[in-house]
């Protein structure tokens, strides 16, 4: 008896397992083509069209009951309607290098960044077999038209204005396709001659030389100003100093001469230090001796 319930428990929780592991998926499925609910995930919106006309138009997301908002035409329109399903979230766009003029005749290339989402599915869907498109050439040509004959200076330096010029020419237009235009933003200013560039480099090239050449040139003639100033304070200084040698030497002199032996002895240490410092040879002769009789008697020749 406990064999048999407990076999019957695990045939009923067999079943009851493959049941739910095939069956629920079956019944959603089947319940969604006979259209009785809906689910509209985040960022999308779906529309459902039926004898060419649009039935229904969920942007909400989250579960939807089409019986209740559609009633018999949510099975007509999911068996032989359309739901198209629309990606709702914010795109964006880059227009590399579109052609311009400056007022200055120089061929410019302008790059523009832009924003855009969908804010009118149906007019999305109906107006426009090409939104997107569109909305690039409505924003290529509105580029060319209130960006050409702009100063080049201006060109270069002020793209918020010219950034804001483009979005209040493309806005009107673009929200009768169902697509609503965000940000517009001038990421790229450039030359499109290439023999502008070039003449361009060269020229930045040489104004840099010339502002390297003149700032060594400059710090040359600061080192210039510097060192002769310097020469000159210390020439001044020698002259003070050499002025002041004979002063004091001859206060030094004085007072040694007030001693008399301390004179001699410093005159005969001066003496001995000028004959040490002198290269020629010194000749020792003896007192009282006759030195020329001897040398002439030892250099004269026999007979």
């Amino acid at each position: 008896m406990i064999l048999d319930n407990l076999g019957a428990a695990a045939a009923t929780a067999f079943f009851t397992f493959f049941a739910f592991l095939f069956g629920e998926p079956l019944v959603r499925f089947l319940l969604r083509f006979f259209g009785v609910y809906a689910v509209v995930e985040e960022g999308t919106c779906h529309v459902y069209i039926l004898f060419g006309k649009v039935r229904l138009v969920l942007t909400e997301p989250g579960l939807h009951l089409l019986w209740l908002k559609m009633g018999p035409l949510a099975f007509l329109a999911r068996i032989i309607g359309q739901r198209r399903i629309l990606d709702m979230r914010l795109d964006q766009q880059y227009l590399r290098s579109q052609p311009v003029n400056s007022e200055e005749g120089a061929p410019m290339g302008i790059g523009i960044w832009y924003e855009m989402y969908i804010n009118d599915p149906v007019a999305y869907l109906f107006k426009n077999t090409d939104p997107r498109g569109s909305l690039a050439a409505n924003v290529s040509n509105a580029t060319v038209r209130s960006l050409s004959n702009l100063p080049l200076a201006g060109m270069l330096e002020s793209r918020h204005v010219m950034s804001r010029m483009v979005r209040e020419e493309v806005s009107p237009k673009s929200e009768l396709w169902g697509y609503k235009l965000g940000s517009v933003y001038i990421r790229k200013v450039h030359f499109r001659d290439h023999g502008m560039i070039r003449q361009i480099e060269e020229k930045v090239v040489n104004r840099l030389r010339q502002v390297t050449s003149a700032i060594l040139q400059d710090g040359a003639n600061r080192v210039s100003v510097i060192t002769s100033k310097a020469e000159r304070q210390a020439a001044v200084e020698f002259a003070k100093a050499e002025a002041m040698r004979p002063k004091i030497i001859g206060q030094a002199l004085r007072e040694i001469t007030a001693d008399p032996e301390v004179a001699q002895a410093m005159f005969q240490i001066l003496e001995m230090e000028g004959l040490l410092r002198n290269e020629n040879q010194i000749v020792m002769v003896p007192p009282n001796g006759d030195v020329l009789t001897q040398l002439l008697a030892a250099t004269s020749k026999p007979g």
